[in-house]
């Protein structure tokens, strides 16, 4: 953005701190005549920043020695209420709740967001600062592979206890609302949790997946435990999946076995490379099952599900081995492990063979969590930025009176009011489904939509971190100003729970397996939501250019549909973008279409729809995915076609 305007000035051997007070006031006069020719500055603007210029004035003139003492003269930008500051927040919930739940939901969300600035904040810088610790053996050469966190770690899964984090989903104390509530107090919760986040995802994918087995007997005291509002009680779940290979692909990247027991147990046996969270309590993870004679059966089919406690009765491991902690860009807050498993004893909780099914549900719910990282992520970086223009002064005014610098991070809130509105249409849907309340219309667009924004908002996430830094300049840059941990536990989010081209993917299959249906309903849902608008003078463009959008993907769904199969597969991450941006696009024009919208609700649904909607139509008419293209990818990226192996 706008680099800091210091005086540019060499001192001698010979300078005199005199005579160094009035060659930097001399510079500083030459600058502030250089920038009032270059920009023009009101009255009004001249004196809201003299206090200012004068203070600088002044410090500039101060000996040395007692300067250099001095703090930075930048003002920290100060954030208030999370809850009350977000308008957009609270303008989506009046749109939608009950009144009476309404009521409820501000008031919890008012005083959670007082808690999080007084308590929470405070608490996680202290987790980033403290980050885990592993140590191996104890002072007398004993094993013990103690992963130490530090004391706000452990306040942090108090506070989520006390404040229900995980236990709103499953009390339904407001029906099929009650997922919305959860979803916000987790996005005000996000970037003030020191890490914590992440832990909580895995604990309601674990709840999740173990109501979707009926909570059955042996199950019901960890989904107790997973849901409770007792700080005592409330258990951390992992989510033990990657191994040695790595990556998405767990069909054929799993290699721990289960070996079952006489009493009915199993013992698991492999090594898992990637843990998240590894001071939970508890666990899912997949394994496969030896018969008699040793053999396991490979692929998907293969895998089984199974529910482990980490820590016996007597706090020692359940015959697990640290090797040791990840060393990773961000979320270094949270613990990531490489462990063996030795013959933990571990519970089957899915139907042999029917590990990947099982575990989909708490798959379904850690993306959605990210989605909720990513969009929390971009509105804390923004509100930080809208209060840093406030007090920053750069070339004789304010941040906020440069016109520029307004327009940047105006096109950042658009990118963040389209992402916070893809999140709250999917905790509205999803609270539909576990109430028994949505229709199979509902059901096909929540399994079409959480793949989409997941990898959509990563990185929207990345994107707009980064360019907000810049409007810190210098200080954006600067690891103690807080900002950079954003920046970095932000890049993950594109990563975690699928790749951007695995979830392209994966929403192709959701479409494939729908037979059509998915894709005619989001159609008809996104005509619904426009014609919304249709009598808006205001929206009028963005809904021709939503049209022309739904319009031009048609014409590619039909295109594509008469090509080869590759078609589809180069197409898929720009086809996933489209769906992303037009689903987004209605979403925007539904609440710019409300009697009591703002200016500012009408002008987001406005700027989104300048952008380009379908990109896969455009490059799909470039030619982009035919097959020789493909080839000419590899062409590209190895100078001729790579062969399969090199020595």
């Amino acid at each position: 953005m706008f680099a800091r305007c210091l005086p540019l000035w060499r001192s001698s051997a010979t300078c005199k701190p005199w005579q160094l007070g009035l060659s930097l006031r001399h510079s500083w006069e030459r600058c502030q005549a250089w920038s009032c020719r270059g920009f023009n500055t009101t009255a009004e603007q001249g004196q809201q920043v003299n206090m200012q210029q004068n203070q600088v004035l002044e410090d500039l003139e101060m000996p040395v020695a007692r300067r250099e003492t001095e703090n930075l003269f930048q003002e920290r930008p100060e954030t208030g209420n999370q809850y009350l500051e977000d308008a957009l927040l609270r303008s989506y919930l009046k749109a939608h709740l009950p009144p009476k739940v309404l009521e409820e939901v501000s008031q919890d969300l008012e005083r959670f967001g007082n808690r999080l600035l007084t308590e929470v904040k405070p608490l996680g810088w202290e987790c980033e600062l403290n980050p885990p610790v592993f140590r191996q053996y104890d002072a007398w050469g004993q094993r013990v592979d103690h992963i130490i966190t530090c004391s706000a770690w452990k306040r942090m899964k108090e506070i989520s206890a006390e404040e229900g984090l995980i236990a709103e989903a499953y009390e339904r104390r407001y029906s099929n609302w009650s997922r919305v509530h959860q979803a916000v107090k987790l996005y005000l919760f996000s970037t003030t949790s020191g890490g914590f986040n992440c832990p909580l995802a895995m604990t309601d994918g674990a709840a999740k997946v173990i109501e979707s087995l009926g909570i059955p007997a042996s199950l019901k005291n960890a989904f107790d435990h997973l849901t409770s509002r007792d700080p005592k009680k409330f258990w951390t779940s992992g989510q033990w999946m990657t191994e040695r290979r790595g990556g998405s692909d767990v069909a054929n990247g799993t290699e721990t076995v289960a070996r079952k027991q006489p009493d009915g147990t199993y013992r698991l046996y492999g090594f898992k490379w990637f843990t998240s969270a590894a001071d939970s309590d508890v666990t899912l993870t997949l394994a496969r099952i030896a018969d008699a004679e040793g053999h396991v059966k490979q692929g998907s089919s293969g895998l089984s599900l199974f529910f482990l406690k980490v820590r016996d009765e007597d706090k020692k491991l359940n015959n697990i081995r640290v090797q040791r902690l990840k060393d990773k860009l961000g979320t270094r807050q949270m613990a990531t492990a490489e462990l063996w498993l030795d013959g933990a004893e571990a519970e089957l909780i899915s139907a042999e063979g029917r590990g990947v099914a099982s575990i989909s549900n708490m798959l379904n719910i850690s993306r959605i969590h990210n989605i909720i990282g990513a969009v929390a992520s971009m509105r804390r970086m923004i509100s930080l930025s809208r209060e840093y223009a406030l007090k920053r002064v750069v070339f004789g005014k304010l941040l906020k009176d440069h016109p520029l610098h307004m327009q940047t991070i105006a096109r950042l809130e658009v990118q963040t009011r389209g992402a916070f509105l893809l999140l709250m249409e999917i905790a509205r849907l999803l609270g539909l489904a576990e109430t028994n309340m949505a229709s199979e219309q509902d059901q096909l667009l929540l399994r079409l939509l959480v793949p989409i924004a997941k990898l959509y908002t990563g990185k929207q996430a990345s994107a707009t971190v980064i360019e907000a830094m810049e409007c810190f300049g210098g200080q954006g840059y600067m690891e103690d100003t807080g900002l950079p941990v954003i920046v970095r536990d932000t890049l993950v989010l594109s990563i975690w729970e699928g790749t951007t081209n695995i979830l392209s993917l994966d929403v192709l299959r959701s479409l494939t397996k729908s037979q059509g249906r998915a894709i005619a309903v989001f159609f008809s849902t996104v005509q619904k939501k426009i014609e919304l608008a249709s009598s808006t003078a205001k929206l009028e463009p963005a809904v021709r250019q939503m049209r022309d959008a739904i319009s031009r993907l048609t014409q590619f769904i039909q295109g594509a549909g008469a090509k080869e199969a590759v078609t589809m597969e180069l197409a898929a991450r720009d086809f996933s973008y489209s769906l992303a941006r037009i689903y987004a696009g209605a979403l925007l024009i539904e609440h710019a279409s409300r009697s009591d919208a703002s200016a500012a609700d009408v002008s987001a649904a406005r700027r989104w729809c300048n952008q380009e909607l379908c990109p896969v139509a455009t490059e799909f008419k470039n030619s982009s995915y035919d097959a020789e293209e493909s080839v000419m990818d590899s062409s590209l990226v190895y100078g001729s076609p790579p062969s399969t192996s090199r020595l």
